[in-house]
């Protein structure tokens, strides 16, 4: 691997530590699955093939190694209030708690969620890929992608009480 391939690994840790809290309960947890996905990405270079998108190859290594560890076991809920306790300085107090409010009950429903509907939803809505490029990285055809990502938004609707068309308007055909 190349420097800049070294260095695109670096720049993508932070894409790699969002993905890996939409699989893993905690941010301890993501943490360690992204440790173990970048140790095997480097431990297995010759894996990936040069001019293709090396997001989309470290996303299928992280996900194989969240399936590998937790086949059995059903997912913990956990709320992670890292960003809950910042302070407000300077800013408007109630906009702010209001806004942190409103994203823990999305991070709690979406904890809720089955792992594999957490995943899609969060490489198409919070990394933007594409569907294709969503399948491809978690080896999966174009409409299970789909599917998946249906039902997710659908779930995530339910749970946080919006109504059916404005979830739909939400989120745009990729």
């Amino acid at each position: 691997m190349t420097a800049p391939e070294k260095q695109q690994i670096v720049e993508l840790l932070p894409r790699l530590r969002a993905f890996a809290r939409s699989l893993a309960p905690s941010w301890d947890q993501a943490d360690d699955l992204v440790q173990q996905t970048v140790e095997k990405g480097l431990a297995n270079l010759s894996g990936f093939t040069p001019g293709t998108r090396l997001d989309s190859w470290l996303f299928r290594i992280m996900r194989n190694a969240w399936i590998d560890q937790h086949r059995a076991a059903r997912p913990v809920v956990a709320i992670d209030e890292v960003e809950l306790t910042q302070p407000l300085i300077g800013e408007d107090g109630r906009q702010v708690t209001e806004a942190r409010l409103e994203l823990a009950r999305v991070r709690a429903a979406m904890d809720r969620l089955p792992a594999e509907y957490r995943g899609v939803l969060m490489l198409v809505c919070v990394e933007g890929m594409r569907y294709r490029e969503v399948a491809e990285a978690l080896e999966l055809p174009v409409g299970t992608v789909m599917s998946r990502l249906s039902r997710a938004r659908s779930a995530l609707a339910q749970e946080l009480e919006i109504a059916p068309q404005q979830a739909r308007n939400k989120g745009e055909a990729r």
